[in-house]
């Protein structure tokens, strides 16, 4: 259970990074008044990238042991 608990943090790290990147990428250059942005569009999206980022992970994060993914191992 513990190499679950920490594939479980990295994979979330990773995820929580992956959105921010995302949502950075999105807002652009400021060319655009904060308030002028769709928001609701761009939560979407950023929503989509996490659950992306957290799918990938499944098959392993290298900061976890030798990286490979507990959830391969049966969650040994």
């Amino acid at each position: 259970m513990n190499d679950y608990g920490a594939w479980l943090k990295a994979a979330l790290v990773r995820a929580v990074k992956t959105g921010a990147q995302t949502l950075a990428s999105l807002i652009g250059t400021g060319a655009v008044g904060i308030l002028d942005l769709d928001w609701a569009q761009m939560a979407g999206v950023t929503a989509t990238a996490v659950v992306l980022s957290l799918l990938t992970s499944v098959a392993g994060v290298p900061e976890v042991g030798d990286g490979a993914s507990p959830l391969s191992k049966g969650g040994e």
